[in-house]
Protein backbone atom coordinates (compact mmCIF):
# COMPACT_ATOMS: atom_id res chain seq x y z
CA UNK A 1 0.00 0.00 0.00
CA UNK A 2 1.02 3.74 -0.81
CA UNK A 3 1.74 5.72 2.27
CA UNK A 4 0.03 8.55 0.21
CA UNK A 5 -3.07 6.29 0.33
CA UNK A 6 -2.91 6.01 3.95
CA UNK A 7 -5.28 7.93 6.25
CA UNK A 8 -4.36 11.02 7.82
CA UNK A 9 -2.32 10.84 11.05
CA UNK A 10 -3.69 13.00 13.97
CA UNK A 11 -1.79 14.32 16.29
CA UNK A 12 -4.35 14.78 19.61
CA UNK A 13 -2.65 17.18 22.23
CA UNK A 14 -4.20 17.44 25.60
CA UNK A 15 -4.80 21.09 26.34
CA UNK A 16 -6.07 20.87 29.64
CA UNK A 17 -3.60 18.82 31.58
CA UNK A 18 -2.48 20.43 34.59
CA UNK A 19 0.44 19.26 37.33
CA UNK A 20 0.17 19.31 41.07
CA UNK A 21 1.44 22.47 42.16
CA UNK A 22 0.56 24.67 39.02
CA UNK A 23 -1.12 27.74 39.01
CA UNK A 24 -4.49 26.72 37.95
CA UNK A 25 -4.91 30.24 36.34
CA UNK A 26 -1.40 29.74 34.46
CA UNK A 27 -1.55 28.81 30.84
CA UNK A 28 -1.86 25.07 30.31
CA UNK A 29 1.54 23.16 28.96
CA UNK A 30 -0.29 21.27 26.71
CA UNK A 31 -1.88 24.33 24.82
CA UNK A 32 1.06 25.83 24.71
CA UNK A 33 2.67 22.91 22.79
CA UNK A 34 -0.04 22.63 20.57
CA UNK A 35 0.27 26.52 19.25
CA UNK A 36 3.94 25.47 19.04
CA UNK A 37 3.11 22.34 16.99
CA UNK A 38 0.94 24.51 14.72
CA UNK A 39 3.75 26.61 13.76
CA UNK A 40 6.11 23.91 13.01
CA UNK A 41 5.36 22.92 9.97
CA UNK A 42 4.35 19.41 10.35
CA UNK A 43 4.67 16.60 7.57
CA UNK A 44 2.04 16.37 4.96
CA UNK A 45 -1.16 14.22 5.87
CA UNK A 46 -0.78 15.05 9.62
CA UNK A 47 -3.39 17.12 11.25
CA UNK A 48 -3.20 18.79 14.53
CA UNK A 49 -6.33 18.78 16.68
CA UNK A 50 -6.09 19.64 20.28
CA UNK A 51 -8.16 17.68 22.72
CA UNK A 52 -9.22 18.62 26.75
CA UNK A 53 -8.41 16.00 29.36
CA UNK A 54 -6.55 12.70 28.28
CA UNK A 55 -7.53 11.96 31.58
CA UNK A 56 -3.39 11.87 31.95
CA UNK A 57 -2.60 14.87 34.52
CA UNK A 58 -0.18 13.28 36.82
CA UNK A 59 1.76 12.45 33.46
CA UNK A 60 2.13 16.43 32.31
CA UNK A 61 1.59 17.10 28.46
CA UNK A 62 0.04 14.42 27.28
CA UNK A 63 -0.40 13.51 23.48
CA UNK A 64 -1.86 10.41 20.82
CA UNK A 65 -0.82 9.42 17.84
CA UNK A 66 -3.55 7.54 15.47
CA UNK A 67 -4.04 6.59 12.02
CA UNK A 68 -7.40 5.15 11.18
CA UNK A 69 -8.68 1.62 11.68
CA UNK A 70 -5.45 -0.02 10.12
CA UNK A 71 -2.67 1.37 12.24
CA UNK A 72 -1.85 1.14 15.66
CA UNK A 73 -2.57 4.14 18.51
CA UNK A 74 -0.12 5.66 20.81
CA UNK A 75 -0.48 7.58 24.06
CA UNK A 76 2.33 9.51 24.96
CA UNK A 77 2.88 11.08 28.07
CA UNK A 78 5.48 13.46 30.29
CA UNK A 79 5.92 15.52 27.54
CA UNK A 80 7.51 19.33 28.52
CA UNK A 81 5.89 22.54 26.03
CA UNK A 82 8.83 22.12 24.45
CA UNK A 83 8.81 18.76 22.80
CA UNK A 84 8.20 20.26 19.66
CA UNK A 85 11.23 18.46 17.91
CA UNK A 86 10.39 14.71 19.80
CA UNK A 87 6.77 15.05 18.90
CA UNK A 88 7.43 15.94 14.79
CA UNK A 89 9.85 13.56 14.65
CA UNK A 90 7.88 10.82 16.46
CA UNK A 91 5.25 11.58 14.17
CA UNK A 92 7.31 11.56 10.68
CA UNK A 93 8.06 7.79 11.84
CA UNK A 94 4.47 6.72 12.35
CA UNK A 95 3.30 8.50 9.46
CA UNK A 96 5.74 6.43 7.62
CA UNK A 97 3.99 3.10 8.45
CA UNK A 98 1.04 1.47 7.12
CA UNK A 99 0.44 0.06 10.86
CA UNK A 100 1.52 2.56 13.28
CA UNK A 101 4.70 0.20 14.46
CA UNK A 102 7.75 2.01 14.27
CA UNK A 103 10.43 -0.28 15.86
CA UNK A 104 11.16 0.70 19.34
CA UNK A 105 14.54 1.72 18.66
CA UNK A 106 13.69 4.25 15.91
CA UNK A 107 11.03 5.82 18.24
CA UNK A 108 12.23 9.09 19.92
CA UNK A 109 13.74 8.34 23.43
CA UNK A 110 11.34 9.94 25.03
CA UNK A 111 8.61 7.72 23.32
CA UNK A 112 10.91 5.07 24.18
CA UNK A 113 10.25 5.79 28.38
CA UNK A 114 6.77 7.72 28.03
CA UNK A 115 4.34 5.43 26.31
CA UNK A 116 0.86 5.41 28.49
CA UNK A 117 -0.53 3.06 26.04
CA UNK A 118 -0.91 1.43 22.94
CA UNK A 119 -4.44 0.35 20.99
CA UNK A 120 -4.49 -1.83 18.54
CA UNK A 121 -6.25 -0.87 15.01
CA UNK A 122 -10.21 -1.25 14.75
CA UNK A 123 -9.98 -3.99 12.24
CA UNK A 124 -7.33 -5.89 14.33
CA UNK A 125 -7.92 -9.70 14.36
CA UNK A 126 -9.09 -11.07 17.24
CA UNK A 127 -7.35 -13.99 18.60
CA UNK A 128 -8.79 -17.25 19.63
CA UNK A 129 -8.25 -18.13 23.90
Amino acid sequence: MLLSALPPVEILVCTTCIREGMDPEATRRGAVLHEALAAAGLPENVVLKPVECLSNCSQGCSVVLRGGATRWTYVYGNLAEDAVETVVDGTRRYAATSDGLVPWRERPEHFRKNCVARIPPLDAPIPSL
